[in-house]
C-alpha cells in the first residue's frame, strides 16, 4: 500500500492543466460496446477506475488500442456477452461503481446483462432501483441472486417507454439513455440528471447515429434507431479536478492559472468559490487565481451565516463539498456545509479537527465550518483517505498545513486524479509517495 508524505507550507506557483472528467470517461468507455465499428476516445484520463474499465471492456472481447497518452481505440465487433457472467470479470466490476453503466448497451445491444453489486466509494447508501425500475420499464425481466448479490436482466427487445426517475440519478440516466437509443419507438426520461457528463454522452451517441432531443434539460427524448456507427470524442476537462485547484490555491496560498479548464461547462462552480471570498479571474478558457493572504467568507444579504449545499445540476455537484469544506477552514468567517446526498461523506472531518480545524459536525449531513483566517494553521497528522473526495480534501489540507502529514490508503486518491503529486511538486509542492 503506498502513501503520501506532505510537508506542508510550501506556495504552488505556475500552470497547471487539468485531466479529462473521470465521470464523463466512465459513460462515454460504456458506449463504445454499442456498435461494432471503431470509437476513438481522447482526453482519457490515466487514473485507476478508467484503466480498470477499460480493462473490462478488452475481457468482454473490445479490441483495445492505447494511440497515445490520452487517447484510445475501441472496436467492439467481437464482444462476447457471456464474459460479463464470468467471475473474474464480475470481480473487477464489483471494485468499479461505474461498471453498473456496462448493462444498458450490452442490454440494447444483446439483450442481456449482468449488474454486480455495486464498488466504489464508500459514501453512503447508493441505491440501484432507479437503474432497475427504469429497466424494467423498457421491457427487461430481473432477476436479483441473492448469493453473489448479482441482478441478471434479459430481455426479448427494448421498447420505448415515458420513464419518470424517482432520483436525478447522473449514472442512472446514462444507463437508461444507453439502453434506449436501440429501444423500439420513443423514450422520455422525465427528472433526467443533466450533467455535462450526460450532455456529453447524449452528443457523442448523437454522433453516432443516435436521436436524442432535449440535451441540457432534465427532459430527454430518445428516438430508437437500428445500429449505430463509429465516431471520434474528446472528453471534457474535469470539473472536480479544476475545482480541487481553486480550493487548493487558496488554502496554501499560492498563484495558479488553470488552463484549458473547460470554463464554459463550469456552472456554479466559480461562483461557489467566490463566496467563500476567493478571488478568481476566467480569462477565455483559463482560470487565474492571485495569490491571497486573507479571503473573507460571505455573508447573506440579511447577514445571516452562508450555506452551501450540494445539488442536481446545475447546482453544485456533491464532489466538491469535500474541497469547499476544507478551503473554508483557512478563511475569514463562518459557513455551514451541507452535504445533501451522500450520509457519510462528510466522516473525515474528524482527521482536520485533529489537524486543529475549527468545525461543528452537526449531524451526518451538516457541519459548521468556523475559518481560522490564518492566524493558526493546521498541524500535520498521519491519517487515511476514505474515499477520493476526501482523499483530495486530506491532501490540501496537508498541503497547507505545517510540518509533515501522512496520507495512507492513496490509492483512494489515484482512482480519480491522475499522477497528482508530480504535477503538484512541478508547481513547488512537496509530496512525496512512499511505501506504507
Amino acid at each position: 500500500m503506498k502513501s503520501f508524505e506532505v510537508t506542508g507550507g510550501n506556495r504552488l506557483d505556475g500552470v497547471i492543466t487539468p485531466q479529462g472528467a473521470k465521470n464523463e470517461a466512465l459513460q462515454v468507455l460504456c458506449a463504445v460496446l454499442l456498435t461494432p465499428d471503431r470509437v476513438v476516445i481522447s482526453n482519457v484520463p490515466d487514473i485507476i477506475d478508467v484503466r480498470l474499465l477499460i480493462e473490462i471492456l478488452a475481457d468482454l472481447g473490445v479490441d483495445v488500442e492505447r494511440i497515445n497518452d490520452d487517447t484510445y481505440s475501441f472496436s467492439a465487433g467481437m464482444v462476447d456477452p457471456d464474459r460479463l457472467s464470468d467471475k473474474e470479470v464480475l470481480r473487477k466490476a464489483n471494485m468499479l461503481r461505474g461498471s453498473v453503466m456496462l448493462a444498458g448497451p450490452m442490454l440494447a445491444r444483446f439483450k442481456r446483462a449482468v449488474i454486480p453489486r455495486p464498488g466504489g466509494d464508500k459514501i453512503g447508501r447508493r441505491r440501484m432501483d432507479t437503474h432497475i425500475i427504469g429497466f424494467e420499464q423498457l421491457g427487461c425481466e430481473v432477476e436479483f441472486d441473492p448469493v453473489n448479490e448479482n441482478f441478471s436482466l434479459t430481455t426479448k427487445r427494448l421498447k420505448g417507454a415515458d420513464i419518470l426517475l424517482d432520483e436525478p440519478s447522473v449514472t442512472a440516466t446514462a444507463n437508461l439513455i444507453l439502453a434506449a437509443v436501440q429501444a423500439e419507438g420513443e423514450t422520455i426520461i422525465y427528472n433526467a440528471a443533466c450533467e455535462p457528463y450526460i450532455q456529453q454522452l447524449c452528443l457523442m451517441l448523437n454522433n453516432m447515429g443516435a436521436d436524442i432531443s432535449g440535451i441540457k434539460s432534465n427532459l430527454l427524448k430518445i428516438r430508437g434507431v437500428g445500429n449505430l456507427k463509429g465516431c471520434n470524442h474528446s472528453i471534457l476537462p474535469d470539473m472536480i479536478e479544476v475545482g480541487s485547484f481553486i480550493g487548493m490555491a487558496a488554502v496554501t496560498g499560492s498563484a495558479l492559472r488553470i488552463s484549458d479548464a473547460g470554463t464554459a461547462h463550469l456552472g456554479i462552480i466559480p461562483q461557489k468559490f467566490r463566496q467563500l471570498g476567493i478571488e478568481l479571474e476566467i480569462e477565455g478558457n483559463d482560470i487565474i487565481i492571485p495569490s491571497q493572504d486573507i479571503y473573507r467568507i460571505q455573508d447573506n444579504l440579511d447577514g445571516s451565516i452562508l450555506t452551501i449545499y450540494d445539488h442536481p445540476w446545475p447546482g453544485l455537484t456533491p464532489d466538491l463539498i469535500s474541497v469547499m469544506l476544507v478551503t473554508a477552514i483557512n478563511a475569514v468567517g463562518s459557513v455551514l456545509i451541507h452535504q445533501k446526498m451522500f450520509e457519510s461523506r462528510l466522516f473525515f472531518v474528524d482527521k482536520l479537527i485533529d489537524m486543529g480545524a475549527r468545525i461543528i459536525l452537526c449531524d451526518p449531513h451538516r457541519v459548521t465550518v468556523v475559518g481560522l483566517g490564518r492566524q493558526q494553521r493546521l498541524r500535520g497528522i498521519t491519517m487515511n483517505s476514505p474515499d477520493i473526495r476526501a482523499g483530495m480534501a486530506l491532501l490540501i489540507a496537508a498541503m497547507g498545513a505545517e510540518g509533515i502529514s501522512i496520507i495512507h490508503n492513496i490509492e483512494q486518491i489515484d482512482r480519480g486524479y491522475q499522477h497528482l503529486d508530480r504535477r503538484l511538486n512541478d508547481l513547488g509542492a512537496q509530496i512525496r509517495r512512499i511505501d506504507s
